[in-house]
């Protein structure tokens, strides 16, 4: 092994926990140090390799795209004002809602363990070894998938079972019936995008894409999250076990760090290398890699949370209006977001 090459144990390796992670009843992955501190799963040598990995891209003269939640152009909604106001009328439903959907959607992550990244070198006229793209295959994206979706065989959840564990904490296991879950929430299929590579490559930049854009929303989600449950005046019949709930999201966020920081490492060296392109000769990636990223940052920016707005507006309108003074509620509720815009 050297400073940029790894192997997929390398990459899948554990920290020494000296207790594991259980949470309202779950058995949960990563665990604790002697000292007590949480520590995330497989990220004893994946941490160090992403950052050296981003360390050899920079010095070769190439920035690392941003993949930060400046890109976002909407918050959160439910705002935490909105959020706020049903509770207090006894509403809990719509967040108990994003938290199960949250878990059901991190559970799909695990699809990740079985994918089949292609070899770029085939396509690749630089040297891939030693960087993250060259690894996608060789342990990164299993890892991310297992953070994701557990270990089934090892009784271990992953996030999908730490968002119920947080939803629970707040609300009970059966507070509210399970609610519809998006069938993805990925860019849909548009035709080729990408012509001048071949078509599994094409497919597995997008998927990156995607999964990073995801990943970026969901840091957004986290920071709602942890308000809403430290907020005094919420909770106040839990207000330890929210404040726990607080405590496992954090540890949720502190464990999808890695997945931004590999996928955002991945896509700025594509964006680097140069293409062997299907029509013959070559072309750098940015050239054709740079549109299809910005696009893919609007439509989950902008497309999907507009759609998902309009969507859960109708759920809460519904919900507000079943009391004698609906309307009343739900002229409040909307002023609440009129006001957050003015």
């Amino acid at each position: 092994m050297t400073a940029l090459v790894y192997g997929e144990a390398d990459l899948l390796a554990e920290h020494r926990y000296a207790r594991p992670q259980i949470e309202a009843g779950y058995r949960l992955h990563g665990g604790f140090d002697e000292a007590g501190a949480y520590l995330s799963p497989r990220t004893l040598t994946r941490w160090p390799a992403v950052k050296a990995w981003q360390a050899a891209l920079v010095a070769r003269g190439f920035p690392l795209i941003d993949a930060s939640t400046k890109l976002l152009r909407r918050g959160n909604y439910p705002s935490f004002e909105q959020q706020q106001l049903l509770l207090d009328l006894g509403l809990g439903q719509t967040l108990w809602n994003s938290l199960t959907i949250t878990g059901v959607i991190e559970a799909r992550g695990r699809r990740l363990v079985e994918f089949a990244a292609p070899d770029f070198q085939t396509i690749v006229e630089d040297d891939i070894a030693g960087t993250a793209t060259g690894h996608l295959g060789r342990g990164l994206m299993k890892a991310h998938g297992l953070d994701e979706g557990g270990s089934p065989e090892k009784g271990e959840g992953g996030h999908d079972t730490m968002w119920f564990a947080v939803r629970d904490l707040l609300f009970g296991k059966d507070a509210y019936p399970l609610p519809a879950v998006p069938e993805s929430l990925a860019r849909p299929e548009l035709g080729r995008l990408m012509p001048q590579i071949p078509l599994p490559f094409e497919q597995t930049i997008l998927l990156l894409m995607n999964v990073l854009m995801i990943e970026i929303r969901a840091e957004a989600f986290f920071a709602f999250c942890t308000r809403l449950m430290r907020a005094p005046e919420l909770f106040t019949d839990r207000r330890d076990a929210a404040e726990q709930a607080a405590v496992l999201v954090e540890r949720i966020r502190q464990d999808e760090a890695i997945h931004v920081a590999y996928l955002q490492t991945a896509v700025s060296e594509l964006r680097s290398f140069r293409f062997r392109a299907e029509a013959g000769g070559s072309l750098p990636g940015k050239a054709f890699i740079d549109p299809i990223w910005n696009g893919m940052v609007q439509w989950h920016s902008v497309t999907t949370p507009d759609h998902a707005r309009a969507q859960t507006r109708e759920a809460i309108a519904a919900q507000l209006m079943e009391a004698a003074d609906g309307a009343k509620r739900l002229a409040a509720f909307d002023a609440l977001e009129q006001r957050e815009a003015a």
